[in-house]
């Protein structure tokens, strides 16, 4: 009699963790290397790279004010990275995640202030909601234009963005602006404090909300019919479309639910944190997410510490430029080359020894005519 020989635990285990290794080495090392090139760059500057990096870390965790100064700028960027990432699945670039987040924002702001007499336990959520639907409305223009025009969505959605930019200016500083008499700026009025996002000790509801955001993101991307679909697309839209599945829609539906993960951070900004729509306040977030979508390899669990890494050195910054007199904008520096390192993977993974393999690879747009 034959027995079918089974896996060893210890293979198992090794095979995991081979495969969580593939999995964060390429932005580890990518982290690593910025650090390096900016350390670098202190010492040409005749800054002490220890002192510096010491600084930062304290700006961004060294308090418990300071941890949730770093999870408030974490918040907005992890949906802005679930929207860009989730876009990614289907082979689409979505440049628009700004736009989106803008819309959703403002839009946002007015359920704050403009609806009245409701609880806090109904008028928060629902204004968070009607924020995400602003976003996800606005994630349908390129993903129609896409299906019935060919036009292609990098395009459509860097218009976009600035139209975005000009229609909230406008608002802010038109119907919706703050009329009271001691504003001079062009903002909304302030929200009322039923729709306001609490901080539940150090922690943001709205961070908690983004985690639970990047659960359902990865739960509909790979456990269910849906997610297949849209991976199916993005893998292979002329196989989906002789598999039967509806790539027009498919499409569609992605820019949606990618506009409403944006409309969502713009919202939990607005909610959670400014509370109120005021232009240039929201600057960069949307664009920050697609370097968060890299960094995290377009994993909806990895875009949480992606986001995280950012928004600590985003909130530790004032605390290295004080402490050891480093100008801010070294971060971005950093950023950058993290980003570079990232998206030219090639050169992190000469480094460590890793082989591309196909199911790694990130997608990121179909062509132009398609």
């Amino acid at each position: 009699m034959t027995t079918v020989p089974t896996t060893d635990s210890g293979d198992r285990a090794r095979s995991w963790l081979r495969r969580v290794w593939r999995g964060i080495s390429v932005p580890l090392v990518a982290v690593l290397l910025g650090a390096l090139i900016g350390a670098i760059l202190l010492l040409v500057s005749g800054a002490s790279p220890l002192e510096a990096y010491g600084a930062l870390i304290k700006g961004a965790f060294g308090t418990p004010v300071a941890v949730q100064r770093t999870l408030e700028k974490a918040t907005p960027l992890i949906f802005s990275g679930l929207a860009v990432a989730f876009a990614f699945k289907a082979g689409l670039f979505n440049i628009g995640a700004q736009g989106q987040l803008l819309i959703g924002a403002i839009v946002a702001a007015y359920a704050g202030y403009a609806i009245n007499g409701l609880p806090a336990l109904i008028h928060a959520p629902l204004a968070l909601l009607i924020g995400g639907l602003a976003g996800a409305l606005y994630g349908f223009i390129p993903g129609a234009l896409k299906t019935y025009t060919g036009a292609h969505e990098v395009i459509v959605t860097i218009m976009l963005n600035y139209i975005a930019i000009n229609i909230t200016d406008f608002l802010a500083d038109g119907p919706w602006k703050d009329t009271s008499p001691s504003n001079i700026v062009a903002r909304t009025p302030k929200i009322l404090p039923s729709a306001e996002l609490p901080i539940l000790g150090n922690v943001p509801l709205g961070f908690i909300f983004a985690i639970l955001a990047a659960v359902i993101v990865w739960w509909v991307l790979y456990r269910t019919t849906l997610g297949y679909e849209i991976r199916t697309v993005g893998l292979n839209s002329s196989a989906a479309q002789y598999a039967g599945i509806r790539v027009a829609r498919m499409i569609i539906m992605t820019m949606m639910i990618s506009g409403f993960l944006a409309g969502l951070g713009g919202a939990v900004e607005t909610l959670g944190i400014v509370g109120r729509f005021q232009p240039g306040f929201n600057a960069g977030l949307g664009f920050d997410g697609i370097t968060v979508a890299l960094l995290g390899k377009t994993s909806p669990f990895g875009v949480i510490p992606a986001a995280i890494l950012l928004g600590a050195m985003r909130s530790g910054a004032s605390q290295m430029q004080f402490s050891a007199g480093v100008a801010k904008e070294i971060t971005d520096v950093i950023t950058a080359f993290i980003l570079f390192f990232v998206a030219a993977d090639i050169i992190v993974k000469w480094l460590i020894r890793q082989r591309d393999r196909d199911d790694e690879k990130v997608t990121l747009s179909t062509g132009w005519g398609k």
